[in-house]
């Protein structure tokens, strides 16, 4: 469980800055992914269709990370 808590604090932590965020041109279109400080991947989105979609995703979780409600679903 600790584990769990830990990863939650961590992306809350490292949504905040945009450094953060890897972004990616594939193949169908944009995606990015949110790593720790120590370069692990921590999250990824889904394939967006445009680079707006994008940053509009990147946009959504830096507001929404920090207060994301959390249920225990256990």
């Amino acid at each position: 469980m600790q584990a769990c808590k830990n990863g939650i604090e961590s992306t809350r932590k490292n949504s905040q800055a945009s450094e953060r965020f890897e972004t990616k041109n594939v193949a169908t279109g944009h995606k990015f992914n949110l790593k720790a400080t120590n370069g692990q991947v921590i999250g990824t989105s889904e394939v967006y269709n445009s680079l707006s979609g994008m940053n509009n995703g990147i946009s959504s979780v830096m507001k929404n990370a920090p207060e994301a409600p959390i249920l225990d679903l256990s």
